[in-house]
């Protein structure tokens, strides 16, 4: 874990307790707010497990002392289980943060950003910000990044951002891609892989490929599978020199001790990521197949959401939905008629199917 004044703050973390041995379980699920189904922000519709919410709990208790303690048992845990050094994980109150701050740090006026469209709109964001160029490519036929066109884009490109799976689509690009876009990327420009999704997935991580180059950076959430994204917690992977230069921006604003306790807890638990998956995914290919069987296109998504191609202009359906109180994603740019359903529970997809099919002709 990279910061700037680690030794200072090592004697402060020291005094902190650490989580103790808890009880596992599964997934709680979260008590309804409402009557809305919100299958509009790919978050998960279990919540934390219950270990991550008893220890989160724990955490309140020691609200009073600064949560250093706590950042670097969990940098030293997500090390420690991926093979790599504990120096090579910067922890972020969220992977948005870091991403951001990546934008910042690799591109400028004149070393711009490549990326591809449809997908995460964060760093295009952050990069307009900072007054960089964006080159935007469109994903390929079978909804891959196009890593030859992205290469193409810019040969002044100080960052390439691939979200694998890619949101929105849910899609993967194959390892093989990657690791040609590391090896023929612009000198000098950083490769940043967004694993957000990374654990729905039948595609291995790159994680281990920081240990061999200083210029891929890659980012891991407690958002999606882990359930987390109300508490603010994610993961930077990469050469302690790319942390530092990330850590400029916002490498003090540390997670509450709380959310920090619950994805250590979440991490020790090894049960729940292989269930919450394959719960994830059977829901998932279920309504996928439903859908096929209706005449709709959908895309062949490895992560908690997936779009479908819905042969009108898709506001015109979000908002036929939204009125039945079934919430989706957002229209994205150039695929002005698919729309981006999350995955939920049970109960929420079998919802989702019955208004779908109300609100939305079956295609012939």
């Amino acid at each position: 874990m990279v910061s700037v004044s680690r030794r200072s703050l090592l004697a402060v973390g020291a005094a902190l307790p650490l989580l103790g041995r808890l009880d596992w379980a599964v997934a709680a699920p979260s008590p309804a707010t409402s009557d809305k189904v919100r299958l509009n922000y790919n978050e998960s519709p279990y919540g934390p497990s219950g270990a991550a919410r008893e220890a989160m709990q724990q955490g309140i208790a020691t609200s009073g002392r600064y949560p250093y303690g706590h950042m670097y048992a969990l940098a030293g845990l997500f090390a420690q289980q991926q093979g790599i050094a504990e120096e090579q994980v910067a922890v972020f109150a969220g992977s948005m943060a870091a991403l951001r701050y990546a934008v910042l740090a690799f591109t400028r006026e004149t070393r711009g950003l490549v990326m591809a469209t449809p997908s995460y709109e964060v760093p295009r964001q952050a990069a307009e910000s900072n007054k960089a160029p964006v080159k935007e490519v469109s994903l390929s036929a079978d909804h891959a990044h196009d890593i030859p066109a992205m290469l193409a884009a810019d040969p002044q490109a100080g960052m390439l951002y691939l979200c694998n799976p890619n949101n929105p689509t849910g899609t993967v690009t194959p390892t093989e891609a990657i690791r040609q876009a590391l090896a023929n990327k612009p000198k000098g420009s950083v490769l940043v892989v967004d694993e957000a999704y990374i654990d729905f997935a039948d595609v291995p991580s790159v994680v281990s490929w920081v240990k061999d180059h200083d210029d891929l950076l890659v980012l891991r959430t407690f958002s999606k599978i882990y359930g987390m994204a109300g508490a603010r917690l994610g993961l930077a992977v990469g050469h302690p020199a790319l942390l530092e230069r990330l850590a400029v921006f916002g490498g003090d604003n540390v997670p509450a001790g709380s959310t920090l306790l619950g994805g250590l807890a979440s991490l020790e638990d090894v049960k729940l990521l292989p269930q919450r998956k394959a719960l994830n995914n059977q829901l998932r290919d279920e309504t996928v197949a439903w859908l096929k069987g209706r005449g709709f296109t959908c895309t062949a998504s490895q992560a908690n959401c997936f779009m479908i191609d819905v042969k009108q202009p898709a506001e015109q359906v979000i908002e036929k939905l939204a009125a039945q109180g079934v919430m989706i994603g957002r229209v994205f740019k150039n695929w002005p008629q698919w729309v981006r359903v999350t995955v939920g529970d049970k109960r929420e997809m079998a919802r989702f199917r019955e208004v779908f099919a109300a609100q939305v002709e079956r295609v012939s």
